[in-house]
């Protein structure tokens, strides 16, 4: 059986343009529920997708941990046996900030002047009604389709779990030919990112009474200690140079200090918190050194109490898809067909899911999107009139891969 070949197939921007005016009614009804990673329960605005997919005649499944929502998968599978696709959009937000400071509510959906404004209309509740429109439209060509396109809409992103993908690969069986993820911005195909490593150092004193001589050489405060950790910590913001793979320095960030109870005890003990973004050259290993170097370094400097102890926390490695990867071909090669001014590839400073699933062997772009401004910060806001053409550059993309014909089309063929 001859497969079709993507002239056959309709015309991606005609169906986005018919599609617009729903998309960004789905869009305005999702930043009007609160989602806000940690604060907000996510069922409502599961159910509003849930419900939205079942009125278009596509199934989807819950993803739960404990009975714990983490996100909704829905499978369009071909008639034609061929590769495994994944679109993900997470649907939880980042906080509100002050509220205040918002010239319209957070939850407000407003359109105004060309854009719709509201927590997570940029990151990524936009992204996932383009990616539930474009579900539709494949499940309407099913029958000469080849492959499977699953739509994964995650409410466990902005809380650093990552809980939606690791369930959604948990219980998938099978290779994924790769993914895309919806983050906004028409700039950049977003094929890498720096990595990360986090821990907390615990650094220990010896407590007594604030009143009595602090010359007695049992008592060693732990938060004076601790700022002299954090001082040195300081001086490594910038632990390498910048990786020539990836195009970017690692970094080591304090991120948190606590520790001490009360005004008259001497603490015991202090927490350090550090977050440090790594690099091929900067991995994992050099960071665990360097920051248990440093600590010895002023365990020696203020003796007494115990060492210092380091509990390290999830770590992924930094990553960035080969110039060939078809999953990042395709996204460019169907942007140059649509945008006067073709996006281009980047690496990433902060990490992202592409980096959990670059460990687990999946190729990943982590970013494409809608045009925006105030991401996670105040008046967060998509430019409505870029739906269309990021519809059309996903379906044209993600037809591409499933037909095997990336790079087989040059930019001008529509």
């Amino acid at each position: 059986m001859t497969l079709p070949t993507l002239q056959d197939q309709p015309n991606p921007l005609e169906q986005a343009r018919s599609d617009h005016e729903s998309v960004v009614r789905l869009a305005r009804r999702l930043v009007r529920i609160p989602s806000r990673a940690g604060i907000d329960p996510y069922e409502p605005i599961l159910n509003e997708l849930e419900g939205w997919l079942r009125r278009h005649r596509l199934e989807s499944r819950l993803l739960v941990d404990d009975a714990r929502p983490l996100g909704l998968a829905c499978d369009v599978v071909g008639d034609q046996p061929g590769p495994h696709l994944v679109l993900d959009a997470c649907v939880d937000t980042a906080p509100f900030g002050d509220e205040t400071a918002w010239t319209r509510s957070p939850t407000s959906g407003a359109v105004a002047e060309g854009w719709l404004h509201g927590r997570g209309s940029a990151d990524c509740k936009t992204a996932a009604a383009i990616f539930c429109h474009l579900m539709a439209r494949l499940a309407g060509q099913r029958r000469r389709l080849p492959g499977t396109v699953t739509l994964l809409l995650d409410v466990d992103e902005h809380t650093g779990g990552f809980g939606g993908i690791k369930r959604y690969l948990a219980e998938t069986a099978g290779p994924i030919a790769g993914v895309m993820i919806g983050y906004p911005g028409l700039d950049h195909v977003i094929v890498g990112g720096r990595g990360f490593w986090r821990a907390d150092i615990i650094v220990h004193g010896k407590s007594g009474h604030t009143g009595r001589g602090r010359d007695r050489p049992d008592q060693v405060n732990a938060a004076e200690k601790a700022a002299q950790l954090v001082a040195a910590l300081a001086q490594h913001q910038r632990p390498g140079p910048v990786d020539q793979i990836i195009g970017l320095p690692p970094r080591l960030t304090v991120t948190a200090i606590h520790g001490g109870t009360g005004y008259s005890i001497i603490p015991d003990r202090c927490e350090v918190s550090v977050d440090a973004r790594l690099t091929p050259t900067f991995d994992r290993t050099a960071a665990e050194e360097l920051v248990g170097q440093l600590a010895n370094d002023v365990d020696r400097q203020v003796p007494g109490g115990r060492p210092s102890e380091i509990r390290a926390h999830e770590s992924w490695p930094a990553y960035r898809l080969p110039d060939d990867a078809p999953v990042a071909q395709a996204l460019l090669t169907a942007a140059a067909s649509y945008l006067d001014r073709p996006p281009a590839p980047k690496v990433a400073g902060p990490s992202n899911i592409g980096n959990y699933l670059s460990s687990c062997g999946i190729p990943a772009t982590a970013g494409f999107g809608v045009a925006y401004q105030g991401l996670h910060g105040t008046d967060e806001r998509i430019e409505i009139g870029t739906i269309p053409a990021v519809q059309a550059i996903y379906q044209e993309a993600v037809l591409a891969l499933l037909n095997g014909q990336v790079g087989s089309r040059s930019p001008g063929d529509w």
